[in-house]
């Protein structure tokens, strides 16, 4: 989806909503409600009552890692962001320059045999481009196996100049999230679900919604204009398989808290509609030519104009709807990225909903 709009530079959110004053949590954000082309404005708290009974919530359960390296390549300093870790023990990483300012700049990759010097005496060296249509990240092999052990004593989580301050790793991590079996990740926080708090999930569950959990661990996200999304790890629990297909069958609305969510089970669906007890890489673009199989609606971040991300929200809600909700996300000042505010997406109707009009208030 290409769009004429252009976000501002203080448009974007500098630092999470609960150190933006006092008496904050992490729901104290902005939500843009949309049906079709419908527009409403609320507070995230306002969540359980746009919701109902018999609504499930997929939710991400990956954790977040400290996935952002010092490193040098000869006297040159660079910061090595870990993406992705390969079935081969290889990792699919970025190299970014300092800027000067606590974070990085972009940076061509490669080329073949380039090493970085980490920490501990850490080797990384790059072998080749992750995909032939892109050049940012690479395979790179490291001489310590433990990547992982690596990240909990060298790294931090990684930050863009968009924002204000470096920040502790559990201002990055969800409501949500859960240690996995294998010590993986995500190399960036799956940020739709963010404001979700403790409180906020009790008083959904109080009011009947139900949360399937799925787990995608998500790679870096400083992608090139119209750059698709690179393949990622990802897990459809039997059990919430279960949950999905049973809520479809009940006329329940089948929300994703995140592209992640969408992305994942969108991978986990067969060609009968059915949700199956999935796991291992994904590469599914979702686009309007592909449509969602399993989605009603969406519950995620407001993302750059040129990001591939807009081509799955075109594909859920429709072309002239993802253009109404930003322009009115402009006109009304939310806050873009991660620690920015957040857009709803009911279904207008369907086979699982009511008319949009009864769900806007």
């Amino acid at each position: 989806m290409t769009t004429t709009v252009r976000v501002p530079e203080e448009r974007s959110a500098r630092v999470p909503a609960e150190q933006r004053g006092p008496g904050r949590d992490r729901d104290s954000v902005r939500l843009l409600v949309s049906c079709g082309t419908e527009v409403s404005h609320h507070a995230f708290v306002e969540l359980p009552r746009l919701l109902r009974a018999g609504d499930l919530l997929i939710v991400n359960t990956s954790a977040t890692l400290a996935a952002a390296v010092d490193g040098r390549i000869g006297h040159a300093r660079v910061v090595v962001h870990f993406s992705t870790w390969g079935d081969d023990g290889r990792w699919a990483v970025e190299l970014r320059d300092p800027d000067g300012r606590g974070t990085t700049r972009a940076r061509a990759g490669g080329p073949a045999g380039t090493e970085v010097r980490l920490a501990g005496d850490v080797r990384l060296v790059l072998e080749e481009p992750l995909t032939p249509y892109g050049s940012r990240l690479w395979w790179g092999r490291v001489s310590d196996p433990d990547v992982l052990g690596l990240l909990r004593r060298h790294g931090r989580p990684v930050r863009y100049s968009y924002t204000q301050r470096d920040q502790p790793l559990s201002v990055y991590q969800t409501v949500f999230a859960l240690p996995s079996a294998d010590g993986g990740g995500s190399a960036e926080m799956p940020s739709a679900a963010r404001p979700f708090t403790a409180r906020l999930v009790a008083e959904l569950v109080s009011r009947g919604v139900q949360f399937a959990p799925i787990t995608l661990h998500t790679g870096v996200a400083s992608a090139e204009a119209h750059e698709p999304p690179y393949p990622e790890r990802y897990q459809v629990p039997e059990a919430s398989a279960r949950l999905i297909n049973a809520a479809r069958a009940g006329q329940g609305r089948i929300l994703a808290v995140g592209t992640t969510a969408v992305r994942a089970v969108e991978s986990a669906v067969d060609a009968g509609g059915v949700v199956r007890a999935r796991k291992g890489w994904t590469d599914l673009v979702v686009t309007p030519e592909r449509g969602v199989r399993v989605v009603d609606g969406l519950l995620t971040g407001l993302h750059e104009p040129q990001a591939s991300h807009l081509l799955m929200l075109e594909a859920i809600a429709g072309r002239a709807a993802i253009e109404r909700s930003y322009g009115e996300a402009l006109n009304g000042l939310y806050l873009w990225h991660e620690f920015g505010d957040v857009h709803l997406m009911l279904p207008e109707e369907g086979p699982h909903t009511e008319r949009c009009s009864s769900n806007c208030p």
